[in-house]
C-alpha cells in the first residue's frame, strides 16, 4: 500500500480533552499510525502517516465523534513504510493535551463555538483569492508561519514577519510595526490553515479591519494552482519530508547561506540557542548559522 500523510485540524468546544486524547492514541496504535496529534478544549490539531487503508479507517473512525465529523483531511504523498507497514516520516506517535492547538501562547483570547473560531477573518478558497487580488491593487500577503519557512517559498510580495515561533506574533502585531495595514485587505496564509485561524483572530481583535485568511492554506491552494500561481517555491513541512512541492517545475528561491546558490534544502542553525532552520546546499556542508545568530556565534569564538 502507498504511504500517506493527513493533515488535519478543527475547532470546536471539548469538554473533555484527556478522553479524546487516550482515544485518539489507542486508535492511532491499533492501526499502527505515527505523527503528532494535539488535543485541547479548543479542538484537535493532527499530522499522521501511514499506509493508505490504516488512514481511510481513521478518517472513518474520527468522523463518528459528531464534533469532528466536518473535519477537512488533506491527503499528501509520504516518503514511505518501514517492514512493519509505518510511516517513515515520522519517528514515534505523540497525541499530547494542551492548552492550545497551536502555540501562540495566547489560549484566553481564542474563543471557539460549534462553528470555529470566533471573530476570525473571512475563509477565501483559492478560486476567490485570485478574484479579490484581480478586482483590488492593495491586497497584501502576510505570512503566518515562521519567518525560516518562508526562506523557500512564499506568496509573491507577501510580508514576512521576523518571528522564529508563533508564539513571537502576539509581540509582533503589539508592536505597531503593522498598524500600516489596518486599513488594507490583508490575506493570512499559512500551511495547512490552522496558524491562520487564530492569527487572523488576534489581528481582528487588534483593529485590522478587512482580515481574509486562506481556506484550506498553502496545501489546498497547490492542489488547485500547482506552480502556475501566486504562490512561488518550495512548502517546508515539519516531517521526514522536509519540503514539498506542487508538481514539476517549482521555483527555487531559497538560497544558499553560505554561498548564494539556489536551494530549498534547510537543516537546523548551528547555533543550539536557535531554533530556526537554515538554507544551505549539500557542498557547504551541514550546519550553518542563520543571520540573526552568525554575529553572536563569532563573538563567542
Amino acid at each position: 500500500m502507498p504511504a500517506k500523510i493527513l493533515l488535519y485540524y478543527v475547532f470546536t468546544p471539548i469538554a473533555d480533552p484527556e478522553a479524546v486524547r487516550l482515544w485518539q492514541r489507542d486508535l492511532c496504535e491499533l492501526l499502527g499510525l505515527r505523527g503528532r496529534i494535539l488535543v485541547s478544549e479548543h479542538g484537535l490539531n493532527g499530522t499522521v502517516g501511514g499506509d493508505m487503508a490504516a488512514l481511510k479507517t481513521y478518517v472513518r473512525k474520527t468522523k463518528q465523534y459528531a464534533p469532528f465529523k466536518d473535519i477537512e483531511f488533506k491527503w499528501s504523498s509520504g516518503t514511505g513504510l518501514d517492514d512493519e507497514g509505518r510511516s517513515l516520516d515520522f519517528p514515534r506517535l505523540s497525541v499530547k493535551v494542551r492548552d492550545e492547538i497551536v502555540s501562540f501562547g495566547a489560549p484566553d483570547e481564542l474563543q471557539v463555538d460549534e462553528n470555529g473560531v470566533v471573530g476570525g477573518g473571512t475563509h477565501l478558497k483559492p478560486g476567490e483569492l485570485h478574484k479579490l487580488v484581480e478586482s483590488r491593487d492593495d491586497v497584501v500577503f502576510f505570512d503566518g508561519r515562521n519567518a525560516f519557512e518562508a526562506e523557500i517559498g512564499r506568496f509573491k510580495g507577501a510580508i514576512v514577519p521576523d518571528v522564529e515561533t508563533t508564539r513571537d506574533f502576539v509581540a509582533e502585531l503589539d508592536s505597531g510595526r503593522y498598524d500600516h495595514l489596518k486599513d488594507k485587505p490583508v490575506v493570512t496564509y499559512c500551511t495547512g490553515g490552522i496558524r491562520c485561524e487564530v492569527l487572523s483572530s488576534l489581528m481582528v481583535s487588534r483593529g485590522f479591519q478587512e482580515v481574509y485568511q486562506l481556506d484550506g492554506g498553502i496545501v489546498r491552494y497547490g492542489e488547485t494552482f500547482g506552480n502556475t500561481g501566486l504562490w512561488e517555491g518550495s512548502l517546508y513541512v515539519f516531517d521526514g519530508r522536509e519540503s514539498m512541492t506542487f508538481g514539476e517545475g517549482a521555483a527555487t528561491i531559497g538560497r544558499c547561506v553560505s554561498c548564494g546558490a539556489a536551494e530549498d534544502r534547510m537543516v537546523n542553525c548551528a547555533d543550539d540557542d536557535c531554533r530556526a532552520r537554515v538554507v544551505l546546499c549539500a557542498a557547504c556542508g551541514e550546519r550553518a548559522a542563520c543571520a540573526k545568530h552568525a554575529a553572536a556565534m563569532a563573538s563567542r569564538a
